[in-house]
């Protein structure tokens, strides 16, 4: 018999990084619900589920870091903020439709 045992390539590090971030539990969803357009934090909140308030600007805080979500200060009495999916977060759509299709199955 021979042995079943291959080497496996590493791992690359963008995938790692991307993986580190994603990987985070709330952020996939945080995500899938800012795909919908901008959003404010409660509205955000709602559509996510029960996250702990301290974990969503967590996790919004490390998506405006990466380049995923931008956060917007509207210029209004009382200030209001608004989380949109930037550019890079937007080329996300293909995984989170991946996501979708295996989670009906």
């Amino acid at each position: 018999m021979s042995p079943r045992c291959r080497k496996c390539a590493p791992v690359p590090e963008d995938v790692r990084v991307a993986a580190d971030l994603l990987g985070s539990r709330w952020t996939l969803t945080i995500v899938y619900a800012a795909h919908s357009g901008a959003t404010r934090f409660n509205e955000l909140k709602a559509a996510v589920g029960n996250i702990p308030p301290r974990t969503l600007v967590t996790r919004l805080a490390e998506l405006e870091q990466a380049g995923v979500i931008e956060r917007i200060v509207i210029d209004a009495r009382p200030p209001q903020v608004e989380y949109r999916l930037t550019e890079e977060g937007l080329r996300l759509e293909s995984l989170l439709a991946a996501l979708s299709a295996f989670a009906a199955r």
